[in-house]
C-alpha cells in the first residue's frame, strides 16, 4: 500500500481538515484495483495513515460487497439474487453458473480461472436477471446467454 501514499495525499486534499474518515471509501477502492482485494495488512496500514479505528475500516469492507477481502479467480461472476431479479430467474441463472462451474457461490475454480459470487443489487433491474463479469453487465441472462458469455472468454 505504501506505494499508493502519493495518490492518497491527492484524494487528501479534496477535503476538508477533519474529514479523514471520508478517505476510507476512495482509498480502499484504490487499494483493490491495485492488488485485487484488500489484505489485513492494507488495512492496519491504513488505519495508520488515515488515522481512523481499524472498526470503522472493517465495518466498510463488511458492509459494501464489492470489496474482497481474498483473491478472486481471473473471471468474477456476480450474480445479482435481489428481488427484480429473483422474479426473473435469478436462482436459474445461479444454478446454472455453479453447475457449469462446479462451484458454488462464494468459491473460485481449482484452476483460479473463475469466481462466483451473488450480490444484492446491480441496479439494473429492469433488464433482469443481471450478471456482472468483472466490471461489464450482462443483462437478460438465460442458461443458454451464461453458457456463450463463458465459452466466449479467453482462456
Amino acid at each position: 500500500m505504501k506505494h499508493l501514499i502519493a495518490e492518497f495525499e491527492l484524494m487528501r486534499r479534496r477535503y476538508p481538515p477533519g474529514s479523514e474518515s471520508s478517505l476510507v471509501l476512495p482509498c480502499l477502492h484504490r487499494i483493490q484495483q491495485d492488488r485485487g482485494f484488500v489484505a489485513d495488512s492494507d488495512i492496519a496500514e491504513l488505519t495508520d495513515y488515515i488515522g481512523v479505528p481499524r472498526i470503522q475500516i472493517e465495518e466498510v469492507l463488511s458492509h459494501y460487497t464489492q470489496f474482497r477481502r481474498a483473491p478472486i479467480g481471473q473471471w468474477h461472476l456476480q450474480a445479482c439474487r435481489n428481488l427484480s431479479c429473483s422474479m426473473r430467474g435469478a436462482e436459474g441463472v445461479i444454478g446454472h453458473l455453479s453447475r457449469k462451474l462446479g462451484i458454488a457461490p462464494g468459491q473460485t475454480t481449482a484452476d483460479g480461472r473463475f469466481t462466483l459470487s451473488t450480490v444484492e443489487c446491480l441496479g439494473s433491474c429492469g433488464t433482469a436477471p443481471v450478471v456482472m463479469l468483472n466490471e461489464a453487465y450482462h443483462e437478460n441472462m438465460s442458461p443458454a446467454r451464461l453458457d456463450a458469455l463463458i465459452e466466449g472468454l479467453p482462456k
